[in-house]
């Protein structure tokens, strides 16, 4: 009987409770203007991008085929959590489930890992266009594309099994209210009916060292691209600059990974609306739908 009624305790939690983001109703309503806004446009902005580099030969590079990869793992950041944050803002009590809780985890990390790995691959395309052009399409390969992705999504697949490997049996009996309005890792272990200051010190661990490391690539490789426009022409330097400065905005959403619908948002922003190529092949890409909607 003792045994049963400690598996009922740590059963007990069965949702969580979610503070949100404000109790003021007028920001509440400010909120789900600009989140939904931004939710919807940032879904179509990286269904455009996904689309257009699929369809469009001319973006059958390993440039696009990154950039396809990152919008498509950009659907996913920004439905992890925005439609339930915003579902949310319509209900005074905001509650989900243990295993949405868990599955929010899971996408979150995985998502962050995978991210990540290739904004790597795209500063690490940039460098082999600006500092080696003439060896660009035998080493960024069609074969070494997909070697980066495979790495991307098998990074983000461990990190979040080492986050989650010690966390799904941890026993949840007493109280179940997240300040914050999504599942945060962190939060989620203190309210574990357990010491879980080891855990909570190796999961700060493990994301620290993935997303410094991540920084200091991503700086060396800012750095050799600098350093080689800086001693090319100034037309050229022009080009190569615009490009970096699109990675650069991309590789700042890291500072704000907690911002759940703004930061896919950048993505489409920077690499439709700064680049003639994308904006080109989106054209060509939806004027069969125009002509049609002519001759209707």
């Amino acid at each position: 009987l003792l045994i049963l009624g400690n598996e009922r305790n740590h059963s007990a939690v069965s949702e969580f409770v979610f503070l949100g983001l404000t109790h003021s109703w007028e920001i509440q309503l400010l909120l789900l203007v600009f989140s939904s806004v931004l939710y919807v446009a940032s879904m179509t902005g990286n269904i455009l991008i996904v689309f257009s580099v699929t369809i469009d030969p001319h973006l059958h590079s390993p440039m696009y085929f990154l950039l396809a990869s990152l919008s498509f793992t950009d659907l996913g950041a920004c439905s992890a959590t925005s439609p339930k944050m915003i579902y949310d803002l319509f209900r005074k009590h905001k509650v989900i489930p243990f295993g949405g809780c868990i599955a929010q985890i899971f996408f979150i990390h995985v998502i962050g890992g995978v991210e990540m790995v290739l904004l790597i691959a795209m500063a690490f395309d940039r460098y082999v266009a600006t500092c080696k052009p003439l060896h660009y399409l035998t080493i960024m390969s069609p074969q070494r594309c997909i070697l980066f992705l495979a790495a991307a999504w098998a990074l983000g697949v461990s990190h979040l099994l080492f986050q989650l490997a010690f966390v799904v049996n941890l026993p949840f009996c007493g109280p179940n209210v997240l300040d914050s309005f999504y599942c945060d890792l962190p939060r989620l272990l203190r309210l574990a009916c357990t010491d879980t200051y080891r855990l909570q010190f190796m999961v700060t661990v493990n994301s620290g060292f993935i997303c410094v490391g991540s920084f200091f690539i991503l700086l060396i490789s800012y750095v050799f691209i600098l350093f080689t426009v800086w001693k090319h022409s100034s037309g050229g330097s022009s080009k190569a600059l615009s490009t970096l400065s699109a990675h650069i905005t991309v590789m700042d959403r890291f500072l704000a990974l907690s911002d759940a619908v703004l930061t896919p948002f950048l993505n489409p922003v920077i690499y439709t609306f700064r680049n003639k190529v994308m904006k080109a092949a989106m054209k060509r890409a939806f004027r069969p739908l125009m002509i049609f909607r002519k001759i209707s």
